[in-house]
């Protein structure tokens, strides 16, 4: 997977972290340097930490499943990108809370990353991805679009937030498709 497609990825993982961090900003009083790196230094860290776990237990399990890892890799990330297009077009309330505490961060940086557990399995299975550069793309990317999420959310109120998502799940469906169709030898 060349640095373009792992960006593209970082950038759709990243969506449901900039989502949240646009509602953080949203309920700040004045979102300030101080809130910005809180939520992009959890978002960050917790989506590069994930698909490292996810790329060392889809390691352990390749040689098991190699006949069919295309099929799993575009199933686990079309299955993310159905359900961020889901919860983006939910009409259920979302809670709007400024807190930063280390309980509210750990738990919405553990649920944000969670996708990014099973992209990191898709990435084992791909076996042609440097762990390490995807790790640091995808944790620098979430970092500073949590960043800049805060802010926005701060500007702006939450008309964006929809459309991260959407874009998130599209971003990681046609990930996915890729990755299928190129080991179909469908796509160069």
């Amino acid at each position: 997977m060349g640095f373009f497609s792992l960006f593209v990825l970082a950038v759709g993982l990243s969506m449901d972290a900039f989502a949240v961090s646009v509602c953080k900003g949203l309920s700040m009083k004045k979102a300030g340097v101080k809130g910005m790196l809180v939520c992009g230094g959890w978002f960050g860290c917790f989506q590069a930490l994930m698909p490292l776990i996810g790329f060392l237990l889809g390691s352990l399990f390749a040689n098991a499943i190699v006949s069919v890892d295309h099929w799993i890799a575009f199933g686990l990330l079309a299955l993310i990108g159905v359900n961020m297009l889901r919860e983006a077009f939910s009409e259920e309330e979302k809670e709007e809370n400024g807190d930063l505490s280390v309980r509210t961060m750990f738990i919405l940086a553990v649920a944000t990353s969670i996708d990014a557990l099973a992209v990191g399995i898709s990435l084992a299975m791909a076996g042609n991805v440097n762990i390490w550069t995807a790790v640091l793309l995808i944790g620098c990317t979430t970092f500073v679009l949590s960043a800049v999420g805060v802010k926005v959310g701060s500007l702006f109120g939450a008309r964006f937030e929809k459309k991260a998502q959407v874009a998130g799940g599209v971003i990681l469906i046609l990930l996915g498709v890729k990755i299928l169709l190129e080991h179909l030898g469908l796509l160069g």
